[in-house]
């Protein structure tokens, strides 16, 4: 399966190999190690019931303006992923903006988009990324403050280790991890520092 995956990737022209995995499986861990894909960092999953959050929302927030397939927001979407990732997303966004059961939206400051956040239904935090790494604390609490707003008894976040941002204002707001994950790819990429993936399967 994996080396139809790596076929696969080959011919869609993909220059980046990455994938999640459990922090404590080691077999698959060597299976990837051998096939090129290294260990970078840990991505913990974070959780927290809303009940707790709500009386712990604090710090400064950007204002939340909900996505649309627009060519201004696409456009928008495609720079920040650009500069925080250095692919496109396009795809990604498209299939988020037409599920049902998730909120998308672009983080303002003044006029200026600095970054979007997704939150699902039942309370998911991701994918989230912003522009400039700064902005990563205040992202991620408007993204807490859109969860508690939706009403699911839980809200979760996978965050990267290398995200001190991420990892400060999860723990300051009552989160806490609930399962260790651990990045591997075929080689550095992107800036982990302003970016939250969605789960392991949607990067």
């Amino acid at each position: 399966m994996l080396k139809r995956t790596f076929e696969h990737a080959k011919k869609s022209g993909a220059t980046k190999r990455a994938l999640i995995t459990f922090t404590f499986n080691t077999v698959s861990q060597g299976l990837y190690i051998r096939n090129g894909l290294f260990p970078r960092f840990p991505i913990y999953n974070f959780s927290v019931s809303r009940e707790l959050l709500m009386g712990r929302l604090q710090g400064p927030q950007f204002r939340p303006v909900s996505l649309e397939q627009t060519a201004s927001d696409l456009q928008n979407l495609a720079n920040i992923d650009a500069r925080v990732l250095g692919i496109s997303r396009e795809k990604h966004h498209r299939y988020l903006l037409n599920d049902k059961t998730t909120r998308g939206v672009g983080l303002y400051s003044g006029e200026d988009c600095v970054g979007y956040a997704y939150v699902s239904t039942g309370g998911q935090i991701g994918p989230l990324a912003v522009a400039r790494p700064d902005a990563l604390g205040s992202a991620f609490t408007t993204a807490l403050a859109l969860a508690v707003e939706i009403g699911s008894p839980q809200v979760s976040a996978f965050l990267p280790g290398a995200s001190e941002a991420a990892l400060r204002t999860a723990v300051e707001h009552g989160m806490r991890i609930t399962f260790p994950m651990l990045l591997m790819s075929t080689r550095d990429f992107g800036d982990w520092t302003g970016y939250l993936p969605r789960n392991p399967g949607f990067m």
